[in-house]
Parts: C-alpha cells; structure tokens; sequence
C-alpha cells in the first residue's frame, strides 16, 4: 500500500530544468566546454550541485587542461539570477499537490537556499513544510538512496510504501535503489521522446504524461 508520496522538485514540481540547462549550456560553450543538449541532459540532471560542479571541472582538465570552477560558478550564479524570476510551477502541480491525501515531501538534489527560493516563488512551499529535504540533508546524494531514505524517516513511513515522482535516470535509481515505487514524470518544459526513453530504460514503473494525468492516479491511491 502507498503510504506517501515524495516528489523531486526540479522539472517536477517546478519548471526550472528547462530554463537552467539553456543558461548551463550556453555558458560552457562560452568557456570552451560544448554540450549536445540531449547528452548534457542525460549525463547531469538529477544531478546534486557538488557532483555536477565535480563532472564540469573534471571534463574541463581533460579537454582544456585547466580548472574552470571559480569562474563557473560565478558565471552560472550571474545567469540563473537573471532567469529566476520566469521560474514557474509545472502546469497543474499546485492542484494535484492540494488533491493529494496522502503525506508527503519534497526530496531534491537542489541546495536548501535554491529549493526554498523555488518553491516559494511557486506558491508550493506551504504545501510541503516542513517535510522539504535538499542534498544536504545527506552525505550522498542521487542516485544514492540517501535523500529519499531520509524523506520516507522523516514522514514515518516504510520505504517500501513510498512513491517517488521523478524526471531524472538519476532520480529514478535513487528511488529504485531506496526500495520505492517510481513514476517518470514528462509534464516538464525540458521533457522530450529522449528523455522519456531514459525514463523506460531506467525501469520506471509507469510515465506520467503530465500533472492532470498524475492528480487522478494520485487520488486512486
């Protein structure tokens, strides 16, 4: 039986992945590091921010012999400020969230500041605190269990009676890997036929085409 539902945020609940992999990519390619857009988004979404920092600055010694990070992360910073403000939830969350009778939480590879700033500005954080966990809430992040281990402690509910809505192969094998059910989630921006293969390769139990289609199976729980 599920018990509660715990939701990824990014490209989730929030339609931020597609906003932020466009400034990602064009500000690699500015400092020498060019990306094919689908293979960026398969290689680091669902990504926490040290571990996506970490694969950046090993392929910039590999391919320009030398360290990028400072100057990225001060580049990356300057751009997603000037996005963030067009950040909106992903159509149809709000309402589904406020269907949804189960409990539940919020379990992102996201910093703590980042994930607060997100959901705020959606409307979407009073919907879930105090039960909001960021990466460093754990010592390792997705696709470690980790993060959702901590979520399903936090709720008081066994893992195995979890359901995780994800949108990254990242996510969903951190999902797999704490013992949950997982749905592929496609109602984000930055989703396309790709990133739904991933999603059926990774073993995802079911896609989600968007929130409406989610609401109703949410509901039937």
């Amino acid at each position: 039986m599920t018990k509660a539902v715990i939701f990824d945020c990014d490209g989730v609940l929030v339609d931020s992945e597609v906003l932020y992999h466009a400034v990602e990519i064009a500000v690699l390619a500015e400092m020498g590091l060019a990306y094919d857009p689908h293979a960026f988004k398969a290689r680091f979404m669902g990504m926490s921010d040290k571990s996506f920092y970490a694969a950046l600055e090993e392929d910039a010694q590999a391919r320009l012999g030398r360290s990028i990070e400072a100057e990225l992360r001060e580049r990356f910073k300057a751009r997603t400020r000037a996005v963030a403000e067009r950040l909106t939830e992903v159509k149809g969350a709000a309402d589904a969230v406020d269907r949804l009778r189960l409990v539940k939480a919020v379990a992102s590879s996201s910093t703590r500041e980042a994930l607060e700033f997100k959901l705020k500005l959606t409307g979407l954080w009073e919907r879930f605190v105090p039960h909001i966990y960021s990466a460093e809430h754990v010592a390792h992040a997705k696709p470690a269990p980790d993060l959702f281990l901590h979520a399903a402690d936090a709720l008081g509910v066994a893992p195995a009676d979890c359901l995780v809505i994800e949108d990254s192969v990242n996510g969903v094998r951190a999902g797999q890997a704490a013992g949950m059910r997982v749905w592929g989630f496609m109602g984000g921006g930055h989703m396309d036929e790709p990133a739904r293969a991933r999603l059926e390769a990774a073993g995802v139990e079911r896609i989600v085409e968007h929130w409406q289609e989610a609401a109703e199976l949410l509901a039937a729980l």
